[in-house]
């Protein structure tokens, strides 16, 4: 049996189709353009593949009430021609398939769950540090949703004593993608991420914003493995920096089997799947229905 798999991104779409047990046979990604253009690209890419459903890990914020009028919809993106488009809908009128949807970020934890690195624990977050902060928790092998799904980039953080920076989010300012993300960076230091050498004061001040927020959900969510993806984590030498403010934040309360103190380099991870956690994750979506 094969399936469908689409990464939905705001800059490129990545398809593909895969097997069962998460192998990926053919992959290709195309640009996010109009959404009749971008839906008769994928329309093209699926037709005559005899896949059984497609699972969509979809850029957002996106409604996945099923029993909403708008489930299915992207609603109040910053792509204007996406604004409340029935992404859904479009895909199953054109290809007849059963379509899975979830975020982006769900897509991802998902896919480590299944083939990647927290294939051997109940529970995983996953957060992507980019162009955006976005994150995605599985418990028991089932993703958190509620209310809507979850908006962890914009959790409000205290900023550190010698940081006056206003913040980068034109919602929140301070909140953890207003500080964090990698736009944020670049207005901070006039700089890209890219571009900034190691010993840069820029990634301690970044390691302890991610070490704050990542202390907040180890607080309230207690997962048994934290990924950490996304453009501004491709710079390794981060991950020991925020290991050293988790557990300074933490202050020795977490004493879970010393995974804190003693075993935080297999509990803060970077995606085992590399940069296909999403799509393998959109594939795992299809898989499990």
């Amino acid at each position: 049996m094969r399936f469908g798999a689409i990464e939905a991104g705001g800059t490129k779409f990545v398809l593909a189709v895969g097997t069962k047990d998460g192998e990926i046979l053919e992959k290709t990604s195309i640009p996010t353009e109009h959404p009749d253009t971008t839906i008769e690209k994928i329309y093209e890419f699926f037709k005559n593949k005899n896949i059984s459903s497609i699972g969509l890990g979809c850029f957002g914020p996106i409604d996945l009430d099923k029993d909403s009028k708008t489930y299915g919809y992207i609603t109040m993106t910053t792509k204007e021609e996406w604004k409340f488009f029935d992404i859904v809908s479009a895909l199953k009128e054109k290809l007849s398939v059963p379509i899975f949807l979830d975020t982006d970020v769900n897509a991802a934890v998902l896919g480590e769950a299944q083939f990647g690195s927290a294939k051997d624990v109940k529970s995983a977050l996953y957060l992507t540090i980019g162009t955006g902060i976005g994150g995605g928790y599985v418990v028991d092998g089932n993703l958190l949703h509620g209310m809507m799904h979850p908006e962890m980039g914009h959790i409000y953080l205290q900023r550190r004593f010698d940081d006056d920076f206003e913040g980068h989010c034109s919602y929140h300012k301070t909140c953890f993608e207003g500080l964090a993300s990698g736009p944020a960076i670049e207005s901070r230091w006039k700089q890209s991420s890219k571009d900034l050498p190691k010993g840069h004061p820029a990634w301690d001040l970044e390691a302890y914003y991610i070490g704050l927020a990542l202390s907040k959900y180890i607080l309230i969510l207690s997962p048994e493995k934290i990924i950490l993806g996304g453009g501004v984590m491709s710079q390794k030498h981060l991950f020991p920096m925020i290991h050293k403010y988790v557990q300074e934040i933490l202050a020795g309360y977490i004493h879970s089997d010393h995974i804190i103190s003693e075993e935080i380099e297999d509990f803060i991870v970077s995606p085992g799947l590399g940069d296909e956690s999403g799509i393998k994750g959109a594939l795992a979506l299809a898989i499990l229905g």
